[in-house]
């Protein structure tokens, strides 16, 4: 299933932080000779706030937050507030819009001085929507899991494209696929690097059991993922075997259990690739039990367990 589809989000109500102020969110507006949305020259991140016991949190806000500073850095986009400053705005916009939960959109982009690939003279803006997103997927398919396809898109080299950046530009890659492979009947796209090894969905990282081990690619041409920081923590809580390195897709086809993690995806099972069912075709032991630590841990119900991930409202 793709994201799901909000009544038109240019006309909303709510408000958006845009550079530096709350602003109704009908009125938060570029001209249509902005830079970055001629040439994809933008970064952003998603984040997501949580109900728990204690109120609204937003969950590893921090974390979000340096990420698109060393995005920006490595686009040479000089983002001309702190990190405090948009951590601040976060909250801020999160408490605006009175969400208990929900889902963050910071994006810093040029401006619209002048065109052209030199990208000289331009300033820098950066936005911060906050919206009611409950499920990436179906609430179903945390259970019975969702079935992916090996897309014919190449993942980006990385000599050809900054994997590291989470730039807007990047997700041609990710929309191509993502297509190709709801074109086809699955819900989700797996990517090869260009040495045939696996790399991460169109917006998720990739896990895989086998034997009582837990594997992921190498962050070779994948991105940094939160999630899947926020997951390896909680695997070596269960002290799991854990390794790092190249992935085939025939073991992939073979694995005991695979899952999926992503801000917006969370922890989901996969249940089929190519037409393979993996596993007992349904969410496995290791994925329910990373799946309802993840969970509670982005809830507040795991205690005192890493108050550092939580920022109150």
């Amino acid at each position: 299933m793709a994201e799901p589809a909000p009544t038109n989000f240019a006309n909303r109500d709510g408000l958006i932080w845009f550079d530096g102020a709350l602003v109704p969110w009908s009125e938060a507006k570029v001209h249509v000779l902005t830079h970055s949305l001629h040439y994809g020259v933008a970064v952003f991140e998603g984040v997501r706030g949580y109900k728990t016991p204690n109120g609204p949190m937003i969950f590893r806000l921090a974390d979000h937050t340096r990420r698109l500073f060393d995005s920006a850095h490595i686009l040479q986009i000089e983002i001309p507030y702190t990190t405090e400053e948009l951590n601040r705005a976060q909250c801020e916009v999160f408490k605006a819009n009175n969400l208990e939960e929900g889902y963050l959109r910071p994006i810093a982009f040029f401006g619209s001085e002048a065109m052209g690939l030199r990208a000289e003279g331009l300033s820098v803006h950066v936005s911060i929507a906050a919206w009611e997103w409950p499920d990436y997927m179906s609430p179903e398919a945390r259970e019975r899991g969702i079935t992916m396809r090996t897309s014919s898109y190449t993942r980006h080299h990385v000599n050809i494209t900054m994997c590291k950046s989470k730039a807007a530009g990047n997700y041609i890659n990710s929309i191509l696929a993502l297509r190709e492979a709801v074109d086809s009947g699955c819900d989700e796209a797996l990517m090869l690097d260009n040495e045939g090894y696996v790399a991460e969905g169109t917006g998720e990282n990739v896990f895989v059991i086998a034997g009582g081990v837990v594997h992921t690619p190498e962050l070779t041409s994948c991105l940094d993922g939160i999630t899947r920081r926020t997951v390896i923590a909680l695997i070596e809580e269960l002290d799991l075997p854990f390794v790092e390195r190249r992935i085939t897709r025939d073991e992939v086809y073979i694995a005991d259990e695979v899952f999926v993690t992503g801000t917006a995806a969370e922890v989901l099972p996969v249940c089929q690739l190519d037409g393979r069912t993996i596993g007992e075709g349904k969410r496995g032991p290791i994925t329910e039990e990373v799946q309802s630590m993840y969970f509670d841990q982005v809830r507040g119900l795991r205690g005192n367990a890493h108050p550092e991930w939580h920022t109150a409202v």
